[in-house]
């Protein structure tokens, strides 16, 4: 099966993605001029400390309960209580499931605090190129944003597959702050899958047809 990117070096990135050292909320370096990012490389999880002073601890401990995870409801409970998502609509349940799909290496189908930390920084840095875009405070971009903002955040996709995902998420042609979201999330984590079987990062590889429903259903 071959990677829906360009020729050389790992197909679908322009280069070395920053990592997850970012502070919350900060912006992530780019390419492309005041254009945070949104893709990462390592996908390494948040292991920075945390207190009780932390304001997203308390959101988190209070609604995730005595074994210390969320599920997608519960998760979408919080991210809706601390109000990440600003002025734009709360994100829907199923944006929920795949934000937790993106990060549940163990398949529990829940989300431990540290993994809400390292989601918390990457929906800070996907708002803010979302708002970038989004002059008007209408909630909404037009198709042809959508393939700037994910061409800066260093995917190389095909035009073909560009057309494809912004037919998948936008509505009227429209793109609203929710489809965007669950759009970053669902390229990421199939990135991601499809990396950790690219070993040799040749743009391609073969899948096992249970592997591939394994991978890409999750999501």
């Amino acid at each position: 099966m071959a990677y829906p990117g360009y020729g050389g070096g790992y197909g679908g990135y322009t280069g070395q993605m920053p990592g997850m050292q970012m502070q919350m909320g900060q912006p992530m370096p780019g390419t492309v001029p005041n254009m945070p990012h949104g893709g990462y490389s390592g996908y390494s999880a948040y292991t920075g400390g945390y207190s009780t002073s932390d304001p997203m601890w308390n959101y988190f401990t209070a609604i995730a309960g005595q074994d210390g995870e969320v599920d997608a409801e519960e998760l979408q409970r919080c991210l809706t209580q601390s109000g990440i998502s600003g002025t734009y609509s709360p994100f829907s349940l199923e944006t929920c499931r795949i934000m937790i799909s993106m990060l549940d290496k163990d398949y529990t189908g829940k989300m431990g605090f540290n993994e809400f930390k390292e989601l918390w920084a990457v929906l800070n840095a996907w708002k803010q190129n979302f708002m970038m875009i989004d002059q008007d405070r209408s909630g909404t971009v037009e198709l042809h944003e959508l393939s700037q903002v994910i061409a800066a955040m260093g995917y190389r996709l095909s035009p073909q597959t560009l057309t494809a995902i912004v037919k998948r998420y936008s509505k009227n042609g429209r793109i609203f702050f929710d489809d965007y979201v669950a759009c970053c999330v669902k390229l990421r984590a199939l990135t991601d899958f499809f990396r950790r079987r690219d070993s040799m990062q040749q743009g391609f590889v073969n899948f096992v047809y249970d592997d591939f429903l394994q991978g890409t259903m999750a999501i």
